[in-house]
């Protein structure tokens, strides 16, 4: 039996399937790209069945197979803090966090299928549940070091706790991964073929979610070490782009060109992160320790300039500042940890 429930928000459809209360983004035209609107929305449901005795289990998913969320509604935020001021831009995102804080913290089981593009503010709200189902059709990163910002929405939770320095090169490089790749990454547990999603929902309200997880996924090999991770094994950036150069192959040299691209300043800032969320106690601290980072980073020009580059103008030709690594300058990079 399947019951509607209005959420309050157009961007969020929830229904209910006998115990299982399932919330599915609704905004396709932007690919899902979270807003305070669309935050709020999911908030106001998780609300209202966590003290529901009949809701026992929840579905968090997407009326579209094209995305689960691509990101922030980054043009969005650039629009504001171009009209209104980087704190106006802050204070939006910190209720945007919020909410993800709340998803992962939530007392009953969330189940989230990732099934196409999952990324940056992706993550933060399908990324932290207590199953996350990938598929072949999904595409997952954390690529905020092109638009001059970190890995935040708990992504830096994910990627520092990576093996060896896998977790810090994506980091860094923001580049893509597959569904198995995910699983293989730990930003998903399971990999599902995408015709099997229907067969998931219709018997989620009547059986085991591990039981249904396991008989319907398909097996991910052990993720083989990438050719180039002992390069970033390093006291520096520097010295990283020292080791590609000396490694030599193909794959350091797109490393070295990709690294090339990305905003100096969010790779410095990144790098210092990443190690520091290595020592970090919790998810809930990467978060604060991302808010931190991100208000900061909101209130130079990469950001904007970042945004406009790459969804604004979209002539992928930004302007960064500083515009090389070695102009960064570290005290400005200590003081991006440091509380506004």
């Amino acid at each position: 039996m399947t019951e509607a429930l209005l959420s309050g928000t157009p961007t969020v459809k929830t229904e209910r399937i006998g115990p299982v209360g399932r919330i599915r983004l609704d905004r396709p035209a932007k690919l899902n790209a979270v807003d305070l609107e669309m935050a709020e929305g999911i908030a106001r449901v998780l609300d209202a069945w966590r003290e529901d005795p009949e809701v026992t289990l929840l579905l968090l998913d997407s009326t579209s197979a094209r995305a689960f969320c691509s990101g922030g509604d980054l043009r969005a935020l650039s629009d504001l803090i171009r009209e209104d001021g980087p704190e106006a831009g802050v204070r939006k995102i910190t209720r945007v966090y919020r909410v993800m804080r709340q998803i992962a913290a939530y007392p009953k089981t969330i189940v989230s299928l990732l099934d196409g593009i999952a990324m940056g503010g992706g993550i933060g709200l399908g990324g932290h549940v207590s199953y996350r189902v990938v598929t072949e059709r999904s595409v997952l990163a954390m690529p905020e070091t092109g638009i001059g910002i970190t890995p935040d929405a708990g992504g830096s939770w994910i990627l520092s706790r990576m093996p060896g320095f896998s977790g810090l090169r994506l980091a860094l490089l923001g580049e893509r991964m597959t569904g198995a790749q995910a699983v293989q990454n730990g930003f998903a547990d399971y990999l599902l073929p995408s015709e099997s999603l229907p067969d998931l929902v219709a018997q989620i309200a009547t059986q085991s979610v591990p039981e249904i997880l396991d008989a319907l996924a398909q097996p991910v090999p052990l993720a083989p070490e990438h050719s180039v991770e002992a390069c970033y094994n390093a006291p520096d950036l520097a010295q990283v782009l020292h080791n590609l150069d000396a490694e030599g192959s193909d794959a350091a040299r797109q490393d070295h060109e990709a690294l090339s691209r990305l905003c100096p300043f969010s790779l410095q800032v990144t790098w210092a992160a990443w190690h520091r969320a290595r020592t970090l106690a919790s998810l809930d601290d990467a978060f604060v320790q991302e808010t931190t980072l991100v208000s900061n980073l909101m209130h130079r020009p990469d950001f904007l300039e970042g945004v406009r580059a790459k969804l604004i103008d979209k002539d992928n030709t930004p302007r960064w500042q500083p515009a090389t690594l070695d102009e960064v300058n570290p005290e400005e990079v200590a003081l991006c940890f440091q509380r506004l």
